[in-house]
């Protein structure tokens, strides 16, 4: 599987230039044939979250619209990073999964919200877990914090998934934080991690990217640095099959017990 890093600066505030920056990048991935495109978190507005009232897209319709025209147009899946969408009068951050065909496979609003930039004040957290199939591979999707809680992607690991798609707005000061947190994911679910993050700044944060692509045993393959970029590697998912069969973690589980 051929998967793009769509490592993006987002403007804060304003949907409209954002929209147009992704339309870029997913054709950018296009040109490289990737077969998958990963987005960064709440691309559409940034943290804006005391504007979301004008600026979160209603219902999630306007980017399901342009993300299934893009796969379309290009004949290739969208993990649509995360947006931030009004609905029933919250507010959500949700990943939009799309595939070749612009039909959407799945929708998960991030469970975890993050305090430090005020998510528990505007954002409503999800419920759900978020797996889905691209291309006839096993998949989930998850959302920056998220990867802070492993006992989540655990839950969802177990059923199958080969790769962990994470998207995020993860700032430059913490992200030492980020690439041990990734590489631990990996090893433990023994499965590939695909994580996007953004760079730029918003009035309160620095964000500077380092994007990754982590191999089951937790082996980096390919890393970005902090300026817009769209990388796409190849993954290999036979290798998903060997790491797990030489060690069975899953079959060791001592569910029972926990």
């Amino acid at each position: 599987m051929q998967v793009a890093l769509a490592q993006i600066d987002i403007k804060f505030g304003d949907p409209d230039e954002n929209y147009r920056r992704v339309a870029a990048a997913v054709k950018q991935a296009a040109v490289q044939q990737a077969a998958v495109v990963v987005l960064p978190e709440m691309w559409n507005t940034g943290y804006a979250l005391t504007a979301l009232d004008q600026l979160a897209d209603r219902d999630g319709a306007r980017t399901q619209a342009f993300l299934a025209d893009l796969a379309r147009q290009y004949h290739i899946n969208l993990v649509g990073g995360s947006v931030a969408v009004a609905r029933n009068g919250h507010y959500y951050n949700e990943m939009l999964v799309i595939n070749r065909q612009g039909a959407l496979l799945s929708r998960y609003d991030k469970v975890h919200r993050f305090g430090l930039m005020r998510e528990d004040q505007y954002i409503t957290a999800g419920q759900t877990e978020n797996r889905f199939v691209l291309d006839e591979v096993p998949a989930m999707g998850v959302i920056c914090y998220d990867i802070r809680f492993p006992e989540w992607l655990r839950k969802q690991a177990a059923q199958g998934p080969q790769v962990i798609f994470v998207s995020a707005e993860w700032p430059t000061v913490r992200l030492p934080q980020w690439r041990i947190l990734l590489q631990a994911r990996a090893i433990e679910n023994q499965a590939y991690v695909v994580a996007v993050n953004r760079v730029g700044s918003d009035p309160d944060n620095d964000f500077g990217g380092q994007s990754l692509v982590i191999d089951p045993l937790g082996q980096v393959m390919a890393e970005t640095q902090d300026q817009p970029i769209v990388v796409t590697v190849t993954i290999d998912l036979q290798q998903v099959a060997a790491v797990r069969g030489s060690m069975p973690v899953f079959a060791d589980r001592r569910t029972e017990l926990y």
